[in-house]
């Protein structure tokens, strides 16, 4: 397998999120596709679907993508306090898993801080500023 790649729903706030996620991975996005791109006789788009996001990708590391859409409004929406998988990156050290763990959880609601874990990681868990969760942690024994 060369790598599993999570997708997040939003409910139109998707180009926000991503680009608070470029902000602290950093990179390009790969691919920004909108409602609207896709338009035609056989898939109309309602205007206040057109401009929300059908794909975007950021790449984070050498083989992940963090990948998402915005949910057209015809679909229903996306419980944003429901219990969604966690997201979970794996660092290279102590300093940028405190890098990605503050500034992914700024205007979040911290789970469990990031520090030493009883299982001899450095690890922290928190739900992002829109409903996202997130684990992050180092492996001295991997890593170090």
């Amino acid at each position: 397998m060369r790598a599993i790649n999570p997708w997040i729903n939003f409910n139109g706030n998707a180009e926000e999120a991503f680009t608070f996620y470029q902000s602290v991975f950093g990179g390009e996005f790969t691919k920004v596709i909108r409602f609207k791109d896709l338009s035609s006789a056989e898939f109309p788009v309602a205007d206040n679907d057109a401009n929300k996001l059908m794909y975007i990708g950021l790449p984070i590391g050498n083989n992940n993508v963090l990948i998402s859409n915005d949910v057209p409004e015809f679909m229903g929406r996306v419980n944003e306090s429901e219990n969604r998988s966690k997201i979970y990156v794996v660092t290279e050290s102590r300093e940028e898993a405190d890098k990605i763990f503050n500034g992914l959880s700024t205007g979040g609601d911290v789970e469990g801080p990031i520090g030493d874990s009883p299982w001899g990681t450095y690890a922290g868990m928190f739900r992002d500023k829109y409903g996202i969760e997130w684990i992050v942690e180092f492996d001295p024994g991997v890593n170090g």
